[in-house]
């Protein structure tokens, strides 16, 4: 195939599409670049449709490859790639959700996407330019794509809006959105957000745009080069006899009949005209003209379509609610006894059972990436098991869809967790979808904010979320934008927007349509509608929990940190880790330790904390003239007795240190084993410690105790903030939990 290019700048770096020097077996694929960021796209359709589909077989993997950032695995047992990351799943989804919308509704062809990084940058992210290979790949297969789609992302740094910011201006900014469009309209929009307003994320949708029709007419031009064998969609064929039956027999005010205030109450008024409309045609059924199967799909094709008809013209819905009302919420807090923190959220049908479990910072997760290793000390877990929704399913782990919601409600609480400083535990949620009639990754988003104020973690401000649905007459244009979206409006709607966020402004947004696109005027009263859900929910949960609890819960484990010399971190370690292996095993803790000397320890009570760190500061102890101890003698000399003074340390008490009277012998006073009381007078030029016994306070002459007696050892007191070490300020211990 004759080789074909073209470039365009965004944002300063060069974007280039190609077909060469590598070429695909696929019905169409492409070569993108942005800079060094290179994307190969593969797209594939099959000539015929999948017997017996009942959705659009669409498949869709971003393929992440550590070669791609001359990165080897850090897995070093597991080197050649398996199971995507959690972050391929959700790029994978970033493409399929805005592509599938724009295949001929009932397409029954296996279409394949599978986009793979084969150079990264390390600067800025490939997923951005994965969604426009994807595009173009299509566009050039002969697919019957409704393309093409482009996608940038935006920042928003120092108050100015930023197009393809690189990881570090996103990290430093308050604004990472995605947005997909097309020519005439945003199709899909994914953000985390660090409080910001909705007019600032209505002007960078506005941006976005702008350059997104310059990359689709790009696209386009490309495109043009290539006369691809067109792809035809196989669509179902409804059976003919089924639609003039269920045309025939069901009527509006029978339609007009369905509903009710739960998705039971709903099922039982569908089912009282199936269980007629069965009755009447049960010999063509018994004859195999059409199936009960076939009859329910249409029955539910005229219910979607009345349901949304009373939506647009009397602003009714199905169970019985205004446009703009919330279901009922229900909340409560402390479910379980043992768990560190739990709470019920409950909107309608859907009910999310969300715990919170704190540990120490070495908890905290560790991710091996293609760009690099993360550490999260916060991570959100989605659970959606069968029983939500009634159904019966093997468990296989969690799906795309779990990943996705959990990544999400993620992203909604991370702007307003303590900082690590503050508050160094490692924190996991999990939330339990354990009955769902929609809008339940929302659900789990209100669910964490609740029980991370019940296990007393000092969140700055509480997180709500809300679903919002959109109903749209595509012919007139007339629209209805519903709060509160349950089940059947997602289904049979045209739009799930996803908004979360304090009372600052919001962190975090998702949006789904299934429509070709939507206005900017549109999305801003959707934004302002979902503000007034989000503060009216929040208001019910702060009925509850008005604040973060002041104390942590009494089962969450107690952290207390400390800082040493850092040249005393290796003494703290030990040869091999023995030492601090054994402080882990005798005082059941867990301890962490940074090259700076900061040490935290995380203990299941307070009495193995202090006792670890009583440990700690023997070991890094550093002597001082008129410092005094309890002291263990360890060896015996002819001129004096060496004495333990600290673990690791010891000094010499001269025999004429020993009493006020003369002593000829050393073992006239003490033995080896002898715990006895020593002041320490000097350290000379050479380090070595000089002791007294003679010296020091309550002495009695021969005062040593007898060999093979066990005293407390003391120790000096822990170090407060005011005082100093070799000039650097030591602090002393700190209990975050309070006890």
């Amino acid at each position: 195939m004759e080789a074909k290019e073209m470039k365009m700048d965004i944002a300063g770096r060069e974007f280039k599409i190609t077909n060469s020097p590598i070429v695909s077996a696929a019905n169409g694929y492409a070569i993108v670049s942005l800079g060094d960021t290179v994307i190969m796209a593969n797209a594939s359709m099959s000539k015929k449709g999948r017997e017996g589909a009942q959705f659009f077989p669409m498949f869709v993997d971003y393929e992440e490859n550590f070669y791609a950032a001359g990165k080897i695995s850090g897995s070093r047992f597991v080197k050649r790639g398996g199971r995507p990351s959690e972050r391929a799943i959700l790029n994978s989804r970033l493409i399929d959700r805005p592509v599938r919308p724009l295949f001929p509704k009932g397409t029954t062809n296996e279409v394949q996407i599978i986009c793979s990084v084969l150079s990264a940058d390390l600067e800025v992210d490939p997923a951005i330019t994965a969604i426009n290979a994807a595009s173009v790949a299509l566009m050039v297969s002969g697919a019957p794509f409704e393309g093409p789609i482009a996608a940038v992302k935006i920042g928003y740094l120092n108050d100015e809006l930023i197009l393809n910011p690189t990881y570090k201006q996103e990290e430093e900014g308050k604004l990472s959105l995605i947005v997909v469009g097309t020519l005439d309209a945003i199709t899909m929009v994914e953000a985390a957000a660090k409080e910001v307003t909705e007019e600032v994320l209505l002007k960078a949708m506005e941006l976005a745009h702008t350059h997104i029709k310059q990359i689709c007419e790009f696209q386009i031009k490309y495109a043009e080069q290539f006369s691809p064998e067109p792809i035809v969609a196989e669509i179902v064929e409804k059976n003919a006899d089924a639609v003039a039956a269920i045309e025939a027999f069901v009527t509006e005010e029978m339609l007009n009949t369905i509903g009710g205030k739960t998705k039971k109450d709903v099922k039982k008024t569908i089912a009282a005209i199936e269980e007629e409309l069965f009755a009447k045609y049960a010999t063509e059924i018994e004859e195999e003209k059409f199936s009960k199967g076939e009859l329910g799909e249409l029955m539910n094709s005229m219910m979607e379509k009345n349901m949304r008809k009373k939506i647009l013209e009397k602003e009714e819905r199905i169970d019985g609610r205004k446009i703009d009302e919330v279901r009922p919420i229900n909340v409560q807090a402390d479910i379980l006894p043992r768990t560190h923190g739990s709470a019920i959220f409950q909107r309608g049908e859907t009910m999310a059972l969300t715990i919170t479990t704190l540990g120490g910072p070495g908890d905290a997760q560790i991710v091996d990436t293609m760009e690099s290793d993360i550490t999260k000390r916060y991570y959100h877990h989605y659970s959606f098991p069968p029983y939500s929704v009634g159904d019966i399913k093997p468990l296989r782990g969690a799906s795309r869809r779990e990943i996705g919601h959990g990544d999400l409600a993620e992203r909604a609480l991370i702007p307003v967790l303590p900082d690590e400083a503050d508050f160094p535990y490692t924190m996991w949620v999990y939330s339990n979808v354990v009955s769902c009639n929609g809008s339940s990754s929302m659900a789990s988003v209100c669910g964490s904010t609740l029980s991370l104020m019940a296990t007393g973690v000092p969140i700055k401000r509480p997180i709500s979320g809300i679903a919002m649905g959109l109903v749209m007459d595509k012919e007139t244009g007339n629209y209805k934008i519903l709060s509160d979206i349950q089940g059947m409006e997602d289904f049979a709607g045209d739009m799930d927007f996803k908004v979360t966020g304090s009372t600052e402004g919001i962190t975090a947004l998702q949006m789904d349509i299934k429509v070709k696109g939507l206005s900017l005027d549109l999305m801003r009263e959707a934004l302002e509608r979902a503000k007034q859900g989000r503060q009216f929910i929040l208001d019910k949960m702060l009925e509850v929990i008005p604040e973060p609890r002041k104390e942590l819960s009494s089962t969450a484990p107690l952290i207390m940190s400390m800082k040493v010399d850092p040249d005393s971190v290796r003494t703290v370690i030990g040869k091999g880790g023995e030492t601090i292996n054994k402080i882990i095993a005798e005082c059941e803790v867990e301890i962490d330790i940074k090259d700076e000397g900061v040490i935290t320890i995380t203990a299941p009570a307070q009495e193995n904390g202090r006792k670890a760190v009583e440990w700690i500061e023997k070991l890094t102890y550093v002597p001082k003239a008129g410092d005094v101890f309890d002291g263990k003698v360890v060896r015996l000399m002819d001129f004096g007795a060496f004495v333990e003074i600290v673990p690791g340390k010891d000094g010499l008490v001269h025999i004429s240190k020993m009493a006020n009277e003369r002593v000829n012998k050393v073992e006239d006073v003490v033995k080896l084993g002898d715990i006895v009381k020593v002041k320490l007078m000097e350290i000379d030029d050479k380090g070595r410690l000089n002791l007294s016994m003679k010296d020091a306070p309550g002495h009695q002459d021969k005062g040593g105790a007898p060999a093979g007696e066990s005293k407390p050892t003391t120790h000096p007191p822990a170090k407060t903030d005011n005082e100093e070490k070799n000039g650097e300020r030591v602090e002393g211990t700190t209990a975050v939990r309070k006890v």
